[in-house]
């Protein structure tokens, strides 16, 4: 499987010196519940720092933690979850998922996540989405719309797809250079026309959207390191790709969003080692961005 060449960053989309407000990319983010409040907000910060213009919807504390702290989300729209229609159909791409309440984690005022995810999907197949954390682990894959993108870790791309490519006891993929792991991925996103972003020490893309020969491509994406575990790192990589989906390829996004995420991180090591958390990743990561893209 080839490596990701970082020489393909040249071809995301950048705002022209022209453009308006509203032209760079309107990103929906569907996240958050009682239990999982932090996760939509490194999702958030990151997006809202990115595109033009994020709606975000989430249960009622997280919407009021979100007002309260307006000098973070100045370009944002905090929308009830009773209003998400309209918000979606204005949307370049909808992210949903991050936070969002498994069964066991489920408190009074959250919403049911699977049949929100799954009738968001069949209402509005035809969107751009990406899909990660808890919807992840609830929807049954044949809801997944096509041209989406899916950021799985091991664990969640073996309940969801009912595959083996991780070690039980490690809950990570035992020999990421293991070519039946690869073919199971690259077979995932053919079946279903998804990109899959599986996340990892090492990253692997696979999309049936971006290949002249018709066939589905595969690439890695390696860097980052331990500080990386910490919790909320996915979030703020699934709201990464999202607002660089808005814009852009599925595959693009994908590869890009994994490249700049792992390079902010290599980033912060160079700085302080692996002391950092989620927060200092989003900071990071417009950093990365201009280094990256604005030559």
């Amino acid at each position: 499987m080839e490596q990701f060449n970082a020489s393909l960053l040249k071809n995301l989309y950048k705002p022209p010196a022209d453009s308006h407000k509203g032209q760079n990319g309107k990103l929906m983010i569907i996240g958050g519940s009682k239990l999982f409040h932090a996760a939509s907000l490194w999702s958030l910060k990151v997006a809202s720092r990115i595109v033009d213009m994020v709606y975000y919807s989430s249960v009622d504390e997280n919407n009021q933690i979100v007002k309260s702290a307006k000098e973070e989300f100045r370009d944002g729209i905090v929308v009830k979850r009773s209003d998400i229609d309209s918000y979606i159909q204005e949307a370049d791409c909808i992210l949903i998922g991050p936070g969002l309440p498994r069964p066991e984690g489920q408190e009074a005022g959250d919403d049911d996540t699977k049949e929100l995810t799954e009738r968001l999907f069949k209402k509005y197949a035809d969107k751009r989405w990406v899909i990660d954390g808890g919807s992840l682990q609830t929807m049954d894959p044949k809801f997944i719309p096509k041209d989406s993108i899916l950021t799985p870790h091991s664990k969640e791309f073996d309940g969801l797809f009912k595959s083996e490519i991780r070690n039980p006891k490690s809950e990570t993929i035992s020999n990421v250079q293991n070519t039946k792991t690869e073919e199971i991925i690259k077979q995932m996103a053919k079946k279903y026309n998804c990109t899959i972003l599986l996340k990892g020490a090492i990253d692997i893309v696979c999309s049936p959207f971006d290949s002249a020969q018709g066939e589905t491509r595969c690439v890695r994406v390696s860097g980052g390191n331990a500080g990386m575990t910490k919790g909320g790192t996915g979030d703020v990589l699934a709201g990464l790709v999202a607002s660089v989906y808005c814009k852009n390829s599925a595959f693009l996004s994908a590869c890009a969003g994994s490249y700049i995420n792992k390079k902010a991180g290599g980033e912060l090591f160079e700085k302080v080692g692996y002391y950092f958390n989620s927060s200092d990743l989003t900071d990071e990561i417009p950093k990365v961005m201009k280094q990256l893209l604005i030559k």
